[in-house]
């Protein structure tokens, strides 16, 4: 920043936040979005009133209200509701059982259900579910669908059951040659092969939906070809097409009950699933589930009763939604509105289309629904049986049982997940080194002793319990045994990494829970404060004994993160802090893998956008803002600072020796820092050395935002409001995190969720009890640079 020669304060940085304001273009990209969203959802919420039973303008009540109002009252920002494929057996099976408008009574008690859970703010508990069944379920009916509409595409009609359509399909492929034949092959052959079409310049093909141009096509050469094919009937005004719910007969109510509870989880479940999964796909507000939920209540409610299909949020209406460039719920609203407008302006035009080419659509829809992507990820993690077994029960014998029998084996994994233990031995400088991991409970007991009674006589044995719980049986077994082991004369060192299970057995005051996994509960802590009295002292053997414990603790927990994230990243912040080995900003902002775009200097220093010299720091600038598009930039400075004390003691003003000579220019990049805090004026003279450390670490995280409104890059997004500057100061000794009010230029610390102490890790025995968290040179002794 430039310095007068009155030696003026220094200007602060513009505002970083301003009042509400209309973004033209936010709302150009929504009003396009709904668009393109509005013409893939017309032959969808068609398709799918066909394949379940219902009348056809049944499916475009749902879509309008699945629109408007779930995209009003709902808490996902690009989230698109309407009709569900996920659904459609559900519908089929109760509109057959029960009749068209009882059905309409189920959706709409099936959304008051919805609303109230919502409300009662249990949604995260539907997420309970395991994945594989979900997704299982949804191959199994998309497998159900495609075999049921090949019969219509061929000319015949589905039979009652998936086993009946698959024997019935040789016949029906060997003597139906029907002009519906021609027309479904059009539609499948176009949805196949129109993303995988070259582009023409600047049009591309997935611009125009597939699904429209599909329908479309078959549409216009059936109704050119005058072929005689059956198509879309509608009613003759919307007034007219009410058909609502009625009560049912006495002798329902239990059936009704079932289908209510049905329709209420598989929508809520399929709700959410596909919120969480949307929210990857942009970087706007997060899904608030609870209202997500309220707001597809809402939306079925209004659907039941005026006679429209169950609504639940769909993650290929989304999915398009997000990259057509929607960026609020005015995309979603504005699709139902068009639909509404469409069908009611032009019903002569949807008459047009052929039957045929809905059922294709559908069967193409079905085959997509079973995803080799998601068998592969689950097969991972151990849990492609539970998703073949699902998908396999819900064709052959039904949606419940399939969902039910698949729920039951995802049960028994994790059970078998829950109780695996691994037990190790070796053989180390005389001793017996036994390792446990896992969750020591009665099913382990019979492992453990068998591993324990290979152990010789008289041997010295360290037992290392890395066990997350601990039953009444596993400790007598262990107990046992290490009475009998001493009692001929060998000795037996119980190490327990978390919880003193075995200790507290002893003292017959077990803790109650759980701990938590291998190797969390001392993770932060240096290595020198670990307590491991084998550990290398050198320092590859400590990187290399930490990597050992990573793999053995952490890695398997980390690997279906880092699969995801190994296909791209879309960072929350772009995180400038200085190199300091104490300051650690994943820990200090409880972020994560893929959370944080990060710049670490001496200093934390951005240079001015012309300063000549290292241009590494611009660079991860543009990249992260123009890129990545990060909606946030944190500068972090922190207390005891050693670049911060050598501005102090004039170390950039010096030419440097041979080995601080790179380390003295790069220090003159924070000149301009000593002339805000107004070091050059005497501001700093006669304060104790910690608090001029202080004030000028906090001058410099501000004079840093300065310097970054510098790049235009920057200072264009900050002023259209798609990025935030914030400053942020970490105090070492007290270990608290302070954040920058722009309004006051003040530093305020952040207040915890609980003022709970937190307990200190408790270091073995031998292990250095007098190790210090914070560097003696920081805290008093002066330590210059010799530049």
């Amino acid at each position: 920043m430039r310095n007068d020669a009155q030696g003026a304060a220094p200007e602060r940085p513009p505002a970083l936040a301003t009042g509400p304001r209309v973004d033209h273009r936010r709302i150009a990209a929504d009003v396009g979005a709904s668009f393109v969203v509005f013409l893939v959802a017309v032959p969808l919420s068609l398709g799918i009133a066909v394949a379940s039973g219902a009348p056809l303008i049944a499916g475009i009540i749902a879509a309008v209200v699945g629109g408007i109002v779930a995209g009003l009252v709902g808490g996902s920002m690009v989230q698109v509701s309407g009709p569900a494929a996920g659904l459609t057996i559900i519908v089929a099976d109760l509109i057959m059982t029960h009749g068209w408008r009882v059905t309409c009574l189920i959706t709409l008690l099936a959304g008051l259900v919805q609303l109230a859970l919502g409300a009662f703010r249990i949604a995260r508990a539907a997420l309970a579910v395991s994945p594989a069944v979900v997704h299982g379920m949804l191959a199994g009916v998309g497998v159900t669908i495609a075999l049921a509409q090949l019969h219509v595409v061929l000319g015949g009609a589905p039979q009652s059951s998936a086993l009946a359509n698959i024997t019935d399909l040789p016949d029906q492929v060997m003597h139906n040659h029907s002009p519906a034949v021609a027309v479904g092959v059009i539609t499948i052959a176009i949805m196949f092969a129109w993303n995988r079409m070259p582009s023409l310049g600047r049009l591309r093909p997935a611009m125009v939906p597939a699904a429209l141009v599909a329908v479309a096509t078959a549409t216009v050469i059936a109704t050119t070809s005058r072929w005689q094919v059956e198509t879309v009937a509608l009613p003759g005004s919307l007034a007219s097409a009410w058909n609502g719910p009625v009560l049912p007969e006495s002798g329902q109510w239990h059936g009704v009950a079932v289908g209510v509870a049905t329709v209420a989880m598989v929508a809520s479940v399929e709700t959410l699933l596909a919120a969480i999964a949307v929210d990857r796909l942009h970087s706007g507000r997060r899904v608030m589930l609870n209202r997500e939920l309220c707001g597809q209540g809402v939306a079925n409610t209004v659907s039941g009763a005026l006679g429209g299909l169950p609504v639940a949020g769909v993650i290929v209406r989304s999915t398009t939604n997000v990259r057509a460039g929607a960026r609020t719920p005015l995309s979603t609203v504005l699709h139902g509105v068009w639909i509404l407008l469409f069908v009611a302006l032009f019903a002569n035009v949807v008459e047009l289309i052929p039957m045929p080419a809905l059922a294709a659509l559908l069967v193409f829809i079905g085959v997509r629904m079973v995803s080799v992507a998601h068998l592969r990820d689950l097969r991972r993690h151990h849990e492609g049986s539970v998703y073949l077994v699902t998908l396999l029960g819900v064709v052959f014998l039904g949606l419940l049982e399939g969902v039910s029998i698949g729920f039951a084996l995802a049960m028994i994994v994790s059970l078998r997940r829950l109780t695996k233990l691994t037990v190790t031995t070796e053989e180390r400088a005389g001793r017996v080194h036994v390792t446990v991991h896992g969750s020591l409970t009665f099913l382990g007991v019979p492992r453990l002793a068998h591993v324990l009674r290979t152990v010789p006589e008289g041997a010295r044995v360290d037992l290392d319990l890395h066990v997350d719980f601990m039953d009444h049986a596993a400790f007598e077994a262990i107990h046992a045994w290490r009475v009998d082991h001493e009692r001929t004369g060998g000795s037996v060192d119980i190490d327990e990494v978390h919880e003193n299970w075995y200790a507290r057995n002893s003292t017959q005051s077990a803790p109650a829970v759980k701990t938590g996994p291998a190797g969390l509960a001392r993770w932060w802590a240096p290595w020198d404060m670990r307590g491991d009295a084998d550990r290398e002292v050198n320092p590859l053997g400590l990187l290399a004994a930490g990597a050992r414990e990573y793999h053995s603790s952490t890695a398997d927990r980390m690997r279906s993160v880092m699969n995801r994230l190994s296909h791209g990243q879309h960072p929350t912040a772009l995180f400038v802090t200085c190199a300091d080995s104490r300051v650690v900003p994943n820990l200090i902002t409880a972020s994560g893998p893929g959370d944080l775009f990060t710049i670490r200097n001496l200093g934390n220093l951005v240079p001015p956008r012309d300063a000549p010299g290292d241009g590494s720091v611009g660079a991860a600038v543009e990249y992260a803002v123009n890129v990545l598009r990060v909606p946030s930039i944190v500068v972090c400075g922190h207390s005891h600072c050693g670049a911060m004390r050598a501005l102090l003691e004039k170390a950039h003003l010096e030419p440097g020796e041979a080995g601080t000579s790179h380390m003295c220019r790069w220090l003159a990049n924070g000149a301009g820092s000593l002339v805000r805090v107004g070091e050059e004026s005497g501001a700093l003279a006669g304060l104790p050395a910690a608090e001029a450390l202080r004030r000028l670490a906090q001058a410099n995280v501000e004079e840093q935002i300065g310097n970054l409104m510098g790049y235009p890059v920057v200072r264009e997004r900050v002023e259209s409001g798609e990025l935030e500057l914030t400053g942020m100061y970490y105090d070492l000794e007290t270990a608290r995190v302070h954040l920058l009010d722009a309004g006051t230029g003040e530093f305020a610390p952040v207040r915890g969720a609980q003022s709970v102490k937190e307990p200190v890790p408790q270091p073995r025995p031998g292990a250095n009890e007098g190790a210090q968290l914070l560097d003696e040179s920081s805290s008093g002794a002066s330590s210059r640079p010799s530049c």
